[in-house]
């Protein structure tokens, strides 16, 4: 939905991802580091063609049904196969195949009967091969299926979400359901509640709101609602397909599996009114002829059918050969379009005063490629995952006007330009640079995740630009790009053609409900490995698009060390640090050394360091990894060994209650402390505003730690540093949490200390 607001091998699945459909159009920690690989030529498009075994099948209805039969009837020695739990099941959900017949198989599980939120998964099955890309590693167990919580209860508290997010007339149609919430962290019970209404821009409000059913307190919440011959406004004179009824035209397309488009007449329930012509000839190019936006979005709804069916052989949006439906003239003065999976249907509205219908081409095909997300890694609409989910449809949106070639919208890289909707000649959204719509980010950052979905699509709309097109100036169709990058280096584009096959491939194959910007590079690197080669020119634009927007590093040609962060170790506390390493030489070995290694510590054959610290201090340790060819590259950092106290003991923490305590003694040590002692603190509290953080020294001296500061974010999970050098190191020291305001509940997990 849209928001107005100003080589030769093909490798296969190394590495299984670690990672409800209503959207609109309108509004994970990464890796990251200094690039170190080469510049390779930039003048020009990196050329190659797919390998023909990647591409995906062209299924036949019966041969589809036939997979999905035999995927479920699999499905339980395909668990064990998977050492899933006893109580848990599989329910398949899709299946495709590639033209080699490697087979990928989505399915989502059960716990105990319970349905599972993130709990998806994709099986890849290449011959005897199987391996999988998970949407959460975490064990499925829960210690109860019996809900501490009433349904009642969790009703109202879903009921004042909906208030605090404007909806209007919220209403829980159905009762709340119990799952099993694995979206995030450890499984937990919990009552899944979805409230009906209207959003506050007037688009309808399919809001899940997901609560823990032991304490009642809100794990997430996502909308469901995604937003999103004749002539036409925006599409010109197009051909469209229509049925004979009677002496009747009706806009039923019999092409394109019956796909009816009605007018709603400015109503927003139901279907309105079929559009029905007497000739054959429809709308005059108009917005004061009813017809003229059932044309454009009767063609752009084939239009994008003929995308996906030529491009990929999909068949429809869930690929099942079952056609949506479209919907145009929603409302008054609705200045939006949405796409909804319990209509399975496209909706338009008609724009400020009526005036300036949203069905433009890349609006239909944006609001269609939400259902084909929905059918497929089905993108939590929320966090970094639900900008991946917003910029999927932007990205198949520039896809299908590239593909259509129309005179009267000319491709390009933004996004509801020809709508105007803010009546300044200016489109919704850039894909070359995002943040020249005011809102949008251009890169990655670690609080992407908080930003509406809509903006947070910046930074992979972005990569899909560089990827295709390539940064610096240039004009592409008459119109003038600059796209810049994070690091500041260039990046070498590959085509649409082939970028869209490789997103299409990272979204259908490896991503899952839980994808973020981190999982969307690995998916992305698999499918370019698997379409054009691992180490390919072409895998190494994928390498280099992702760090164009702050996401991981570029590929050197040669041995590629991962950043390796400072590292503290307690004395006397087992290590294992496993290094990573790689080389795009085929078939070397690496072989690996390290100088300044604590003492006690050593560097095993593949990369691990391990052993047990035994004297403190701290030392620069440089690691050198050499292939067979000669090729080598180092990593360098510092590795700190002290004395570190800790406590796990869980503590809870009382709901605007007083203070909790958790203590360290510290025996066996003279003098004082440091003045920059460090003091690790993991706490799990909805809300960290709520909660003042102290350190008490031996001598009673309290040390301020957090102070209600983090507004409504979640948890605690930071070191500090404080001058304790007026306390004795030995002692009991003490760290002092209270909660100071109503609602949101948590408990120390642990801390630690460095005096």
């Amino acid at each position: 939905m849209f928001r107005q607001d100003r080589y030769p091998h093909r490798s296969r699945y190394t590495a299984a991802l670690v990672l409800t459909a209503v959207g609109t159009l309108l509004a994970a920690g990464v890796q990251t580091g200094t690039a170190v690989a080469a510049d390779r030529g930039r003048s020009a498009k990196i050329e190659a063609t797919p390998l023909a075994a990647a591409a995906p099948a062209r299924l036949s209805a019966t041969k589809r049904a036939a997979l999905l039969k035999s995927a479920a009837a699999a499905a339980a020695g395909t668990a064990q196969a998977l050492d899933l739990g006893a109580k848990e099941k599989l329910v398949v959900k899709d299946v495709t195949q590639d033209a080699d017949g490697t087979t990928h198989t989505r399915y989502e599980r059960t716990y105990a009967g319970l349905p599972v939120l993130g709990g998806d998964l994709v099986v890849h099955t290449d011959g005897a091969r199987l391996t999988v890309s998970k949407a959460t590693r975490a064990d499925l167990a829960v210690p109860t299926t019996t809900p501490k919580v009433s349904s009642a209860t969790v009703r109202t508290k879903a009921l004042a979400a909906a208030d605090k997010a404007r909806a209007e007339s919220p209403e829980v149609s159905s009762a709340p359901r119990l799952v099993v919430w694995a979206g995030a962290g450890k499984p937990v019970l919990a009552w899944e509640t979805v409230v009906g209404g209207v959003q506050h821009d007037g688009t309808p409000s399919e809001l899940h709101v997901v609560t823990d059913a032991a304490s009642g307190k809100q794990l997430t919440s996502f909308e469901g609602v995604q937003t999103g011959t004749g002539t036409g406004q925006y599409n010109g004179t197009v051909p469209l397909g229509t049925t004979l009824s009677g002496s009747t035209y009706q806009l039923v397309d019999g092409d394109r599996a019956g796909h009816r488009t009605y007018d709603l007449n400015q109503g927003t329930s139901g279907t309105g009114t079929l559009f029905t012509d007497d000739n054959d000839v429809w709308g005059d190019g108009t917005q004061s002829n009813r017809q003229t936006a059932g044309v454009d979005v009767a063609f752009g709804a084939a239009a994008t059918w003929d995308y996906y069916k030529d491009v990929y052989g999909r068949n429809g949006i869930r690929n099942d050969g079952v056609a949506a439906y479209s919907r145009a003239h929603y409302g008054n003065n609705y200045v939006n379009a949405f796409w909804s999976d319990s209509c399975f249907c496209m909706t338009y509205g008609d724009g400020s005063g009526n005036a300036n219908p949203l069905t433009a081409l890349d609006v239909a095909a944006h609001e269609m490629s939400h259902g084909v997300t929905s059918a497929t890694a089905n993108l939590t609409y929320s966090g970094e995952s639900g900008g991946l989910n917003e910029a999927t449809s932007d990205i198949f949106a520039a896809a299908v006007e590239f593909h259509a070639d129309l005179a009267a919208d000319v491709p390009d890289y933004m996004v509801g330009e020809k709508i105007d909707i803010n009546g300044d000649g200016t489109p919704l959204r850039y894909m070359d640079e995002p943040s020249k719509d005011g809102a949008s980010r251009d890169y990655w950052s670690s609080t992407l995740g908080s930003v509406d979905v809509h903006y947070s699509s910046g930074p992979a709309n972005h990569f899909f630009y560089l990827l295709s097109e390539g940064s610096g100036a240039k004009t592409v169709n008459g119109v003038d790009y600059d796209s810049p990058t994070y690091d500041g280096r260039p990046v070498t584009g590959i085509g649409i053609d082939n970028a869209q096959r490789i997103w299409y491939r990272a979204l259908t194959t490896y991503m899952t409900s839980s994808t973020n910007y981190a999982g969307a590079r690995t998916a992305t690197l698999q499918a370019a490995a698997d379409l054009f080669g691992a180490y390919s020119p072409t895998y190494l634009a994928v390498a280099d698009a992702w760090a164009g927007i702050n996401v991981g590093q570029r590929i050197a040609l040669g041995v590629n060390v991962a950043p390796i962060g400072d590292q503290i170790s307690g004395v006397g506390q087992e290590v294992s640090l496993q290094t990573d390493a790689y080389t795009t030489n085929s078939g070397a070995g690496l072989t690996y050394s390290a100088t300044g290694l604590p003492d006690g510590l050593t560097l095993g054959a593949t990369g691990l360091i391990s052993g047990i610290p035994t004297t403190t201090g701290t030392s620069e340790v440089t690691l050198t990894v050499t292939d067979d060819t000669g090729a080598s590259a180092t990593a360098s950092f510092t590795w700190r060994v002290a004395n570190i106290y800790a406590n796990a003991t869980r503590v809870d923490i009382p709901d605007a209650g007083a203070a909790v305590e958790s203590p360290i003694t510290v025996t066996g040590r003279t003098g004082n402390a440091s003045a920059t002692t460090q003091v690790y603190v993991k706490i799990i509290h909805t809300y960290r505003g709520d909660l003042t953080v102290d350190l008490v020294g031996p001598s009673g001296t309290v040390y301020s730690l957090l102070n209600r500061s983090g507004g409504s974010a979640d948890n605690v999970d930071q070191t500090f540093t404080v001058d304790a050098s007026a306390q004795p190191i030995a002692g009991t020291w003490k760290l002092r949490v209270q909660d100071r305001a109503s609602i949101d509940v948590g408990y120390i997990e642990q801390w630690q200390l460095i005096p």
